[in-house]
């Protein structure tokens, strides 16, 4: 390799690890694409550091159109330190795909109660020591994504007052990332450490065009 050419990234084998600044509120919103690829693209980088990381996904069962193996789950699964929850029911809330709608509010109201359980089992951990990589979520996480929750709050299929009720139940040491919406969640808002409002400029299914496999699932 000759003085000029850029030398290569080396990467270094993933050991576990305890995060030493984690603790905040994460709200990502807005009618733009990019909410679940950031907070997605954000567990990678925290996992490979060594931290424990834990996605649970709401509202994204697959439909006639998607798929119910998104490659996000794929990408986690092989990847050491991240597991992943998907608690969307078959079907879009709110379209007549042959969903009920009763039955998505069923799914919403399930992952809501298992989103308190994974946040009581990270009170109870020592969030300051490293996790297996392995290990199971119900042992306690650093990271916690909750992806959709604030769309299934929007379309009220959970109560937005409930969702509020999660940062109280935060561990001051665990990181809670909060995504979904086009609607401004006022609820969270004011109670969030960094929010994004991800905007849309322009976006192909005005012109037609379908979820793609690879960049929407």
């Amino acid at each position: 390799m000759s003085d000029d050419e850029p030398a290569g990234v080396e990467a270094h084998p993933i050991e576990p690890a305890a995060p030493e600044e984690f603790g905040l509120v994460q709200v990502w919103w807005g009618d733009g694409k990019g909410k679940t690829t950031a907070a997605l693209g954000m567990a990678m980088r925290a996992a490979g550091h060594g931290y424990r990381v834990h996605v649970l996904q709401l509202m994204k069962g697959g439909t006639g159109t998607v798929e119910d193996v998104r490659g996000e789950y794929n990408a986690m699964a092989a990847l050491p330190g991240i597991t992943y929850e998907n608690a969307g029911h078959y079907g879009w809330h709110g379209f007549l795909d042959g969903s009920a709608d009763t039955e998505h509010e069923a799914k919403a109201q399930a992952a809501l109660a298992r989103v308190r359980d994974l946040l009581g089992a990270a009170a109870d951990a020592d969030l300051s020591t490293p996790f297996p990589l392995d290990g199971s979520a119900d042992d306690g996480v650093h990271m916690l994504v909750v992806d959709e929750i604030l769309y299934a709050a929007n379309r009220g299929l959970v109560d937005p007052e409930d969702v509020r009720d999660l940062l109280d139940m935060k561990p001051d040491a665990l990181e809670l990332v909060l995504t979904g919406g086009h609607d401004r969640p006022e609820y969270v808002t004011d109670r969030a450490d960094l929010v994004t409002n991800v905007r849309k400029e322009t976006h192909p299914i005005d012109a037609g065009q379908g979820a793609r496999k690879g960049t929407e699932f």
